[in-house]
């Protein structure tokens, strides 16, 4: 081996080196960052639970609150009429309401059509056709 051969050899040994440790720091940091992450997503987790768990449980209450209304409607109707005639004109008018909102939704329902991204699948039906078209040119 000749003196120049040496000395080149020894140049490349550092950059090999440094090629090998700036590749195991990537690793190091790449699996620091993983680490980072997961522990960032489990608190996140938590807090998302605790807060679909309190709105959960502001739901209920809200649904206890309407049917205290409810009762609070037909005791002031029952002032006027016997409590039976009073709690079927509330059940009525709740029942009215609960009509008129499905009614609503399924029109809402119907006029959104196919649950397919229609016009997408249409495009992409064109796209492959002028592929195709420009392929057999």
């Amino acid at each position: 081996m000749s003196t120049a051969e040496r000395q080149a050899q020894k140049d490349d040994d550092p950059v090999n080196v440094l090629v090998s440790r700036a590749s195991q720091q990537l690793s190091e940091l790449f699996r620091e960052e993983m680490r980072l992450a997961r522990a960032e997503m489990t608190q996140k987790g938590k807090r998302f639970g605790k807060g679909g768990g309190l709105v959960g449980t502001a739901g209920f209450l809200g649904v206890l609150a309407t049917q205290a209304l409810v009762a609070a409607c037909i005791a002031v109707l029952a002032l006027a009429l016997p409590v039976w005639a009073a709690a079927l004109i509330v059940a009525a008018v709740l029942a009215a309401g609960a009509a008129g909102m499905a009614l609503a939704g399924k029109k809402q329902i119907t006029e959104a059509g196919s649950p397919a991204p229609e016009r997408t699948i249409d495009s992409v039906k064109a796209d492959l056709a002028e592929l195709k078209e420009k392929a057999h040119r």
